[in-house]
């Protein structure tokens, strides 16, 4: 058996196990396949991550930066109370219309609310919304802007607030300080800069699943 097929058999085992899907779930990956979305969303077990992250927090207000068809958005939104709110931006207008649809299957049209364009436009517009600080924020969009996303989050949350950052080990290619290639340039830049801020403690993770291999970045806001 090759490395990525025990992968696999592990992941679908922890999966099942672990963080089983249910309709919602399945239909929010179901409808992206469908419309051609790009097949990145989490994995389950990312997923049900986010969730225990979400509720370890108690978490109120989540900001996510990458929504794609909804599915990370709903595992996240379901850690929230009644009153909770969690914002996504989404670059791709028809991505946020399945997300929308997907959402509100989900039961959570009411808790989640969808932005849509570059989420470096989006976010000055959220800040000067002074909204109450993000408890959680995830990151999952294009890898080049990594950094200025960890800067945007700093300024959204307060000190004991989480920020997850996924996709950075990028197949190991992170390791490599002389690559030119913009996803690498900038998750490195994103890692720098949650090792050097003196308002951040964070740390890396390498994963392998049914993902392939990569990995995430988590970082608390301590001061």
């Amino acid at each position: 058996m090759s490395d990525s097929a025990r992968w696999n058999d592990v992941d679908d085992y922890l999966s099942t196990l672990l963080a089983p899907g249910d309709e919602a779930l399945t239909a929010a990956l179901r409808d992206a396949e469908a419309a051609g979305l790009p097949p990145i969303s989490v994995s389950p077990g990312t997923g049900k991550l986010l969730r225990l992250l979400a509720e370890t927090q108690g978490a109120r207000n989540i900001l996510e930066i990458g929504t794609l068809a909804g599915y990370s958005t709903i595992w996240m939104a379901r850690a929230l109370p009644p009153e909770g709110r969690l914002v996504t931006l989404e670059y791709e207008e028809r991505h946020a219309e399945i997300a929308r649809r997907n959402l509100a299957r989900a039961g959570l049209d009411g808790v989640v609310e969808v932005r849509v364009g570059p989420a470096l436009e989006s976010l000055p517009r959220l800040a000067d919304e002074d909204p109450p600080p993000f408890d959680l924020v995830f990151v999952d969009a294009d890898k080049v802007n990594n950094a200025h996303y960890v800067e945007w989050a700093l300024r959204l949350t307060r000190p004991g607030s989480l920020i997850v950052v996924d996709n950075v080990v990028r197949g190991g290619r992170v390791a490599d300080a002389g690559s030119d290639a913009p996803d690498v340039r900038g998750t490195r830049e994103a890692l720098e800069l949650i090792a050097g801020h003196p308002r951040l403690s964070g740390t890396a993770l390498q994963t392998v699943g049914a993902k392939g291999y990569d990995g995430f970045a988590l970082a608390r806001v301590i001061s």
